[in-house]
């Protein structure tokens, strides 16, 4: 690949850059702000909707869908743009673009692309993964939430975790077992669900970083009707990799290391700052180039996409490479600022935003696929070493132990 701008791309970030300092500004969260969760939806719905106007929102999705019909390097400037600015662009935005839609698209049936696909890309519904459950996390196919067919609906039982903004969703993307007479891969379904149907219980999960993003859900006899199936009955863990394939493909933040050179810049130490210190250089030139990389890497598996091909296992690689960055970048983070790295000053917010990404880091390595399980799809699926000895292989859920 040609990773500099063809005459065409510049063009395209000349006008990104261009709307976005005539945009952006407006809904930035300034340095030192704090929001509330219901704060942060709201100004990210606001800012979604904004792009969807300007018309940069699903730059890649057809303009039949309501998207710009653009290529996918149009989407990867775009992103590295607006990755100048700080803007409210977290998961009460992220799951419903890149893993609802996708899903929706791909798996869903027209009356379903025309409900949900408009109204998502525009910031008026936002969506949550219920996935993850006790007992089933690394294993996604060990789901045991069940759901049972019951005239024209299906009826819900069950529990799921690690529900990212649960408590601030319209809608979910939801995997349930319907078969348990089968294979454990086979009997999956996938369904939206609306988060306000009855029976649905939201409760927040207190994390180490203060917050409560995070959330356990119950469902207790949620009726969801046949028409809000994705796809078709046994069909869920197609629906799963798709869903999967999105989330690990779009793994990484845009300039994290130039940040990171800034701060050094203005980290004091001894009669000049961190940055005049040779092993802190070292460092950062080793992180800038692992970020390059990724980059690089990622424009590659994008462009599979946009091209039909399919990356599979290669996927795994972005994700785990990238929650491994975060953790080592923001341990470097840390390391350059000191004791006052451990002891924040209430008005330094940017040291703030490292602490925090230090702490998520290490939920990021589990989350979205643990680094273990990652390391085995890729040795198997991509390096063709012989995959591991499976007690469960062509026995039915119902008789694992």
């Amino acid at each position: 690949m040609d990773f500099n701008d063809t005459k065409d791309e510049a063009a395209f970030r000349a006008e990104v850059r261009a709307w976005l300092a005539a945009q952006a500004p407006k809904h930035a969260i300034a340095p030192g702000q704090v929001l509330s969760d219901a704060e942060q939806v709201a100004r990210g719905k606001a800012w979604q909707r904004e792009k969807y106007d300007g018309g940069y929102a699903g730059i890649t999705l057809p303009k039949t869908l309501g998207g710009r019909g653009g290529t996918i390097i149009e989407a990867v400037v775009f992103d590295e743009e607006e990755g100048r600015y700080h803007l409210p662009k977290g998961p009460y935005i992220g799951i419903g673009l890149g893993m609802a839609l996708p899903v929706i698209g791909k798996h869903g049936t027209p009356k379903q692309i025309e409900r949900f696909v408009d109204a998502t890309l525009k910031g008026e519904l936002t969506w949550c993964q219920l996935f993850s459950e006790p007992s089933a996390g690394s294993d996604l196919a060990a789901v045991r939430t069940r759901a049972v067919k019951d005239g024209d609906d299906w009826v819900v039982n069950g529990q799921k975790v690690w529900s990212s903004w649960a408590h601030h969703s319209d809608w979910g993307i939801l995997v349930v077992r319907t078969d348990p007479g089968v294979v454990k891969h086979k009997g999956l379904t996938f369904f939206v669900v609306d988060m306000k149907s009855p029976g649905i219980e939201v409760r927040p999960i207190r994390q180490i970083s203060g917050a409560s993003d995070f959330n356990e859900t119950f469902l207790t006899d949620v009726r969801i009707p046949e028409t809000d199936m994705i796809g078709g009955v046994g069909e869920g863990w197609a629906c799963c990799m798709t869903v999967l394939m999105g989330e690990r493909l779009n793994q990484g933040e845009e300039g994290k290391i130039a940040s990171l050179m800034d701060y050094a810049a203005d980290t004091p130490a001894g009669a000049g700052t961190q940055l005049d210190d040779a092993s802190v250089k070292l460092a950062l030139a080793t992180a800038y180039a692992e970020e390059q990389a990724q980059n690089y890497l990622q424009a590659r598996l994008r462009t599979m996409v946009s091209r039909g091909e399919s990356p599979g296992a290669l996927a795994a690689m972005m994700k785990l490479s990238y929650a491994s960055r975060l953790q080592k970048t923001s341990a470097l983070a840390m390391e350059i600022r000191g004791a006052g790295a451990l002891a924040i000053e209430a008005d330094d917010s940017v040291t703030g935003e490292i602490w925090h990404d230090y702490i998520w880091a290490s939920a990021l390595r589990i989350a979205g696929g643990a680094d273990e399980v990652l390391r085995n799809q890729i040795a198997e699926r991509v390096l063709g070493m012989p995959g591991e000895m499976r007690a469960d292989k062509g026995v039915p859920f119902s008789e694992l132990k």
